[in-house]
């Protein structure tokens, strides 16, 4: 009994230590010489991971009894007690300089987890979430010329379906960016793109325009807090050496994202016939098929995060240590497995935490009502992501944060503009051709004849029509123009920018037809009749240039594969302000070219040139905006950005197409000068290619 109780004794002197034996700091080796003894090495087992700020250590995953630490329990109360009565701003410099020694800890922690099988699972993971973000920029530019015959959409009607997605985007990247900074990296962006999956899938299915717009609008939200989510996730795993590099061939899926939705357009949308029909109420026409299509690499990502860990950094700044050891270790044995080096031990014992200041005090379940605990818990965390928000606008960040605002403006402005003007001009100077190619007829006379074929870019003049029959035929850009009809008859006609000028149409009959009221523009109608019209939109006739849309957004996306490479192989020599100004400038000089693109194949040549030169300065203010921020508003800081960066993006596109048609100087000047503006101003950001992220 004397014997146990020395040895108890002896035990609880060594877990208040605090330290463990049998690593060696420098290789990771067990080493000869001063071996401990059999029972201090199990002793040294049993308590690996202990964290002294917190009751719960590494040996009670592993079933093992929790020794007699009364003493190490005393010793902690005390300035639990003393923390009621210190000062928030004391309790704040504690705070920071905790945060300093764990950013520096946890780069070399990170270091010497290495870099391999691990990160590269996680850059999959995550790229398959930046993908699906790349898809849904492009998904409803593809669909809008059929979803606006099937859905019968106005001018109007198809510009706010245009910028829905961009508003989506904006909310969700502010919303679930700063969220990410409360809640945990994995479980908001779990979140995320299950918003996104869910109602993009929906939207493939329902009829009426209302609901697909806000399936759209609620899609949009969830891919929009993706982004800033899974660059401060990814970034929390790699160091200081690999992070530049390695986030800029993140970036690359989002390239892949516009190629799989482009060549998926290509293949999907020009075959109308791969669907189905109920009746004459629900369609489900190609484009839909489509839709569901380009919500797989986000159903992808979703399923495969489920078997990734949460961020250790995230863990560590809101006091979870022995959560965050456990996934570093996770980390080090993977990639060290990985390198054919199992026997490696992870060294690491203790990790600083920064102190506690804001803890969020979970309710009773018997204190009110259960609407009202969750109440509290909603308000609670808007709160603190509120102080987040202003966080980013304190002295220390301030102008930080304005002068990547603008950059970020900027940037999104010209860039987006630029690619939705890019395709509206290339429409436009298709109809140019096509008009040009137009046929005029004047003065014919046609009687008892039957029209059965297709009519297409005609006009008819003066023309005289007695006795004919035009059934099962198609219209497509037909006019006539002050001519008489007399005594004819429609049947089962399909038309397309169709109309009636000045005309006369005396005792004829329209029966099954699309001819509606409105293609006929101040005619006289005598004795007409117009039965069983057809009812809802009808997508008539394939659009034989739509494949040259659809090649100009794949070759506008492959066209960046260069300027990726290029910015990950150089983001870690020559710096991230460097690559922004640079880019951006470049990008500048491109613009003016533009002046020079009069036909289709010099536009499609000019949109690539853009493309591959600002992806650069895309790629730089991912790195630098991760880099700039603590980790407790680093995907808030993120979203509040790429949240202005989406309004960008609104601005662009209402700007840029009202100009298309009209004159190409607004829009060149326009891209060019905020480019300029915000490429100098980027180069007076500080530069972070050698800090530890805080």
């Amino acid at each position: 009994q004397g014997g146990r109780e020395t040895n108890q004794v002896s035990d609880d002197y060594r877990y208040q230590d605090g330290n463990y034996e049998g690593y060696a700091p420098n290789d990771g080796y067990y080493r000869g010489g001063d071996e401990p003894t059999q029972e201090e090495d199990a002793q040294s087992d049993v308590t690996e991971g202990h964290d002294e700020d917190d009751e719960v250590y590494e040996g009670e995953y592993q079933g093992i009894p929790h020794p007699d630490d009364i003493k190490e329990k005393q010793k902690k109360r005390a300035p639990a007690v003393a923390d009621e009565y210190r000062d928030r701003a004391d309790l704040m410099a504690e705070r920071m300089e905790d945060e300093e020694q764990l950013a520096h800890q946890y780069e070399n922690i990170i270091e010497e987890c290495g870099h391999g099988r691990f990160q590269w699972t996680l850059f999959f993971v995550l790229g398959l979430a930046l993908m699906a973000d790349g898809v849904e920029v492009f998904v409803v530019g593809f669909v809008l010329p059929s979803a606006e015959k099937d859905m019968c959409l106005s001018s109007s009607n198809k510009g706010m379906l245009g910028l829905i997605v961009y508003l989506g985007m904006m909310v969700g990247a502010v919303m679930l960016g700063g969220l990410a900074d409360k809640m945990g990296r994995k479980k908001c962006l779990i979140i995320s793109l299950a918003i996104n999956a869910a109602f993009a899938f929906l939207s493939s299915f329902v009829q009426g325009y209302g609901f697909f717009l806000f399936c759209r609008l609620i899609s949009g939200l969830g891919i929009g807090g993706s982004l800033p989510i899974v660059f401060a996730y990814f970034s929390e795993f790699l160091s200081r050496e690999k992070r530049g590099e390695h986030l800029s061939w993140l970036c690359m899926f989002w390239m892949i994202g516009g190629i799989f939705a482009s060549a998926m357009a290509w293949s999907i949308i020009p075959h109308y016939g791969w669907g189905f029909s109920m009746g004459t109420n629900y369609q489900f026409h190609s484009w839909r098929v489509f839709v569901l299509v380009c919500s797989l690499p986000c159903i992808a990502s979703l399923v495969a995060l489920k078997f990734m860990p949460e961020s250790p950094r995230f863990l560590l700044e809101i006091g979870k240590h022995d959560e965050a050891w456990m996934i570093l270790k996770q980390v080090h044995d993977t990639n060290m497995r990985a390198k054919g080096e199992p026997e490696r031990v992870f060294t690491v014992s203790y990790i600083k935490t920064p102190k506690q200041v804001d803890e969020f005090i979970e309710i009773q379940s018997s204190t009110g009502t259960w609407y009202q605990r969750w109440l509290v818990r909603i308000t609670t965390t808007l709160k603190q992501v509120w102080d987040n928000v202003l966080y980013c606008l304190t002295a220390q960040y301030r102008m930080n944060t304005l002068m990547l605002a603008v950059v970020w403006f900027t940037m999104a402005l010209s860039y987006y503009g630029l690619i939705v003007w890019f395709p509206d001009m290339i429409r436009y100077l298709q109809e140019e051709a096509y008009e040009s190619r137009v046929k005029i007829f004047e003065e014919e006379e046609v009687s008892h004849f039957t029209f059965n074929f297709t009519l297409e870019n005609q006009i008819h003049r003066n023309g005289e029509y007695r006795n004919d029959k035009f059934i099962g035929m198609k219209l497509k850009e037909v006019r006539f123009e002050d001519s008489l009809f007399e005594d004819c008859y429609f049947e089962d006609v399909t038309s397309s920018e169709t109309f009636f000028e000045n005309c006369t149409i005396i005792s004829t009959v329209f029966y099954n037809t699309d001819l509606y009221e409105h293609k006929f523009i101040n005619c006289r109608l005598i004795n007409s009749t117009f039965m069983k019209e057809k009812e809802g939109c009808h997508l008539d006739f394939e659009e034989d240039n739509d494949f040259l849309i659809y090649l100009v957004s794949f070759l506008g996306s492959l066209s960046v594969l260069p300027g990726n490479i290029i910015s990950a192989l150089l983001m870690d020599k020559i710096g991230r302000i460097k690559m922004i100004g640079g880019s951006m400038l470049i990008s500048a000089v491109c613009c003016f070219f533009l002046f020079f693109g009069n036909s289709e194949s010099a536009m499609i040549g000019w949109q690539c040139l853009f493309c591959g030169a600002s992806i650069a300065a895309w790629n730089a203010l991912d790195v630098i905006t991760v880099e700039l921020y603590p980790t407790d508003k680093r995907a808030t800081a993120f979203g509040i950005l790429n949240g202005l960066c989406k309004f960008g993006a609104i601005l662009g596109n209402s700007i840029f197409a009202s100009f298309v048609g009209i004159t190409k100087v607004v829009p060149i000047l326009l891209a060019s000068s905020a480019l300029v503006g915000g490429g100098l101003l980027a180069l007076r950001l500080p530069e972070t290619r050698e800090q530890v992220l805080m």
